[in-house]
């Protein structure tokens, strides 16, 4: 699989706006997961926010949306150029629930350099997963932070092969996470 990261902090770059209009706290209500409109484009997208929503996830997402590429470059994704004639994509808007977990943009990262690592062991191709970390506005009362949006997308010869591609990317992603999540930046092993 594809995987790469990058920062974008500071000016004019986009912010993560956790207090937005339309946040549904699936950490608290894991069932409205089902009720989202992209679930209905991309089923496999909510057993994978009610994974990184968990009570045990030291994350949880602030925003989704589900679209199709019109375009994309056949090396970034490795795919063959049969393989590219319909793309999908997702993004999450991931914070973490414990500030300390990405403290500064260094924590941040370490933390993006190791799933990097994992994601990349995963023998998929047609996909690519790229991670941007983000300042993340979280409430009036708390202090700013850093969040990551991640942006995972998916091509095939159909639709379906597109779809599907991007649902095993999708698990492979919360796979990636959750040991990620559990130990922590400087616990890890792949730094």
């Amino acid at each position: 699989m594809e995987a790469d990261w990058e920062i974008e902090l500071g000016g004019s770059a986009p912010v993560i706006d956790v207090c937005w209009s339309g946040f549904v706290d699936l950490r608290h209500n894991p069932e409205k997961a089902i009720e989202l409109r992209e679930i209905l484009f991309l089923p496999a997208l909510a057993p994978a926010l009610v994974r990184l929503n968990s009570a045990q996830s030291s994350l949880y997402t602030s925003k989704c949306d589900v679209w199709r590429l019109t375009e994309i470059d056949p090396p970034e994704f490795d795919a063959p150029q049969e393989s590219v004639a319909h793309a999908i994509a997702v993004y999450m808007d991931l914070v973490p629930g414990n500030p300390e977990l990405w403290s500064d943009s260094d924590n941040a990262i370490a933390w993006s350099r190791a799933l990097c690592i994992r994601l990349k062991s995963a023998p998929l191709r047609c996909c690519r997963i790229d991670l941007v970390i983000r300042r993340a506005i979280r409430t009036p009362d708390l202090e700013d932070g850093i969040g990551i949006t991640a942006y995972l997308a998916a091509c095939g010869s159909t639709v379906e092969a597109a779809r599907a591609q991007l649902e095993t990317v999708l698990a492979v992603f919360a796979d990636s996470i959750e040991p990620t999540v559990t130990r922590g930046p400087a616990q890890s092993t792949l730094q």
